[in-house]
């Protein structure tokens, strides 16, 4: 079969342990990325299988219908930027895995970030590295609270990160899952409100749902401490546009630390949170680990070889099956 990766930024699949299985088939990757509609359509016009690292690029009703070659797209985890419905339409069939093995790649990178702006480490390596020696007085973990807002399956390793650290953990989320915090130890805050205005560290924890969309309001922000740091490895969405910055600007929270942002990826700089001295950020790297995309990958190549041997897994939209 022809096969399409999109997005292999770090050029790491072939390197993968996973790759030898896509042997005897024919591969093409892409390492740059285009959400552009004719060039997406020119580069995977002899695709047969386009497999997709998590929301990198939307694949929307309009492209599908100029890929009359394709019959699989592959993913991992929910996918909402696949167009489910119009792949049933053109008899693409769409394998997620929406369980995949439990990782730990995004909640070590939360932690990373915390401490990194915590100490100001990226502003004092870079001060070292140009001769100069230090100047900031950084602000410790032990004995401040940790505010977590979502307790799923990353809010709960970041609690137990918390608690390592000998901080208090405060956390907002559904009633069952604030039951679930306060039988594994931690504290259930009052209110939404009450989370922002009493966290020392706030890190957000939600999947991005329409539920969940701009559930962090300006005033919301507004209510944490000057002192305080906002952490953000989930999606930008959960955050109403603009508020972050405004926020940041005024001086609550008094930092912020982000892995992802409004619009990705970043071109030439224009987010306005890079050029902020208050704010510590990488390029969405929460999920970029090579053992988290050795896993991803070999994932989605059974689903591939499933596929090519006619039984396949993980079927999102059933009705497709049988006809190609």
């Amino acid at each position: 079969m022809n096969i399409a990766i999109l997005d292999d930024y770090a050029d790491l699949v072939r390197t993968l342990d996973c790759f030898p299985r896509l042997g005897g088939h024919q591969v093409t990757i892409w390492n740059d990325h285009t959400t552009d509609l004719d060039d997406l359509a020119g580069r995977l016009r002899d695709a047969e299988v386009l497999i997709l690292l998590r929301e990198r690029t939307p694949i929307p009703a309009a492209l599908i219908e100029r890929l009359p070659r394709l019959k699989l797209i592959t993913c991992n985890g929910p996918a909402p930027h696949v167009d489910a419905a119009a792949c049933t339409r053109s008899s693409v069939l769409l394998c997620c895995n929406l369980h995949s093995r439990l990782s730990y790649a995004t909640a070590e990178l939360t932690w990373g970030l915390i401490i990194a702006a915590l100490r100001q480490i990226p502003q004092e390596s870079a001060r070292l590295k140009n001769g100069g020696w230090q100047r900031t007085v950084g602000t410790g973990l032990h004995g401040h609270t940790l505010g977590i807002f979502g307790y799923g399956r990353i809010g709960k390793q970041i609690a137990g990160y918390g608690k390592a650290f000998g901080m208090r953990v405060l956390v907002w989320a559904r009633e069952p899952a604030r039951e679930r915090a306060r039988a594994e130890g931690h504290e259930a805050a009052a209110s939404q409100q009450a989370l922002f205005e009493d966290a020392d560290v706030l890190s957000l924890h939600l999947r991005l749902v329409p539920e969940t969309r701009a559930i962090v309001t300006g005033a919301d922000l507004a209510r944490m401490k000057a002192t305080a740091l906002f952490v953000n490895t989930s999606r930008a969405g959960l955050v109403e546009a603009g508020a972050l910055v405004s926020a940041l600007r005024a001086g609550r929270p008094g930092r912020a630390a982000m892995d992802v942002y409004e619009e990705e990826p970043v071109v030439n700089g224009r987010q306005p949170l890079l050029g902020m001295n208050n704010v510590t950020c990488t390029p969405h790297l929460g999920y970029v680990e090579r053992d988290q995309l050795e896993q991803y990958y070999a994932d989605q190549f059974d689903m591939v070889l499933a596929f090519a041997g006619g039984g396949p897994i993980h079927v999102f939209n059933p009705d497709t099956h049988g006809k190609h």
